[in-house]
């Protein structure tokens, strides 16, 4: 079997569309669609649903997108493999982070672009519960998280200790407060992340505990959201201390330890067991580790 059809399946299959596909690829739709009839003659099956209105893949054009991602994926191995035989600065490197764990990253990848400048980066903005399967399936080299995720085909080592801050406006009635009891905040209007997270589980139920009521009348998608509106005054919230340093530094938000809640959040670096790490991914490693 040829490698281009499947990388022309895997095109159709991603765009969601043959036209587009066809851009992407500088080809004519009349030869996208080609290809992808020689390679469901080839495989024995239907690969697209032509009868629906929006591309969808059969059952079998599922499991073929999964190994054309494979086959892209050792592609990319393997150039990454013969650039550092030839220049060992040279590579790519591919990190999976949510949102707050890409900010931690910041200061690394500067320090790392700083040594190795013909090292190509990419920080792939990926669900936290999502990256141990990326490293596995070999989508991502490394990934940073708020957890450990407990499986035998990866490494799991903590780089960074962080913790959960209450943060409010420098007008609100709070600010001059170096602590607060959790049972004063039962008035008091959350801004919230809408994203599921450990530590949002340990919020609610700590409030749960102490019996206050956790009044949370707005949610935002992004951190960086929810840290404007602080600013603002419209609510207050609890954040990642490293997403609120320059922040807290600058005065533009302050910190009010709630006397009882400590809640701790450990930064890990994960990565595959049982896979070699490229020399790109094994420099990142080690540059962490010296901090």
């Amino acid at each position: 079997m040829e490698l281009h059809p499947l990388r022309v399946f895997l095109t159709v299959a991603s765009e969601k569309s043959f036209s587009r596909a066809a851009e992407r690829l500088l080809r004519t739709q009349p030869a996208i669609s080609l290809s992808i009839q020689r390679l469901e003659s080839e495989m024995g099956e239907k690969l697209i649903d032509r009868s629906a209105k929006d591309l969808l893949l059969t059952d079998a054009g599922k499991i073929v997108l999964e190994y054309a991602r494979r086959f892209e994926n050792l592609q990319g191995e393997l150039e990454n493999a013969l650039a550092e035989m030839r220049d060992k600065s040279a590579g790519r490197l591919t990190i999976g982070a949510n949102e707050s764990c890409t900010l931690y990253l910041l200061d690394h990848i500067e320090r790392y672009r700083g040594t190795y400048p013909r090292i190509k980066v990419q920080v792939r903005r990926s669900l936290s519960s999502k990256i141990p399967s990326e490293l596995i399936d070999g989508d991502l080299e490394l990934g940073i998280l708020t957890y450990d995720p407990e499986d035998d085909r990866l490494v799991s080592k903590v780089i960074y200790h962080d913790h959960l801050a209450f943060v409010v406006s420098p007008g609100h009635k709070l600010a001059a407060r170096s602590d607060v009891s959790i049972m004063e905040l039962g008035t008091e209007n959350f801004i919230a992340h809408n994203v599921v997270s450990p530590y949002r589980a340990v919020v609610l139920r700590e409030f749960q505990r102490h019996k206050v009521p956790l009044r949370m009348d707005l949610e935002m998608p992004t951190i960086e959201a929810i840290r404007k509106m602080v600013q603002r005054n419209e609510g207050v919230a609890f954040l990642p201390r490293m997403c609120v340093n320059e922040e807290i530094a600058q005065g533009i938000l302050h910190e009010v330890r709630v006397k009882e809640m400590n809640v701790d959040r450990k930064i890990h670096l994960v990565y595959p067991a049982r896979r070699a790490l490229s020399h790109a991914a094994q420099a990142f490693l080690e540059l962490v580790q010296s901090s």
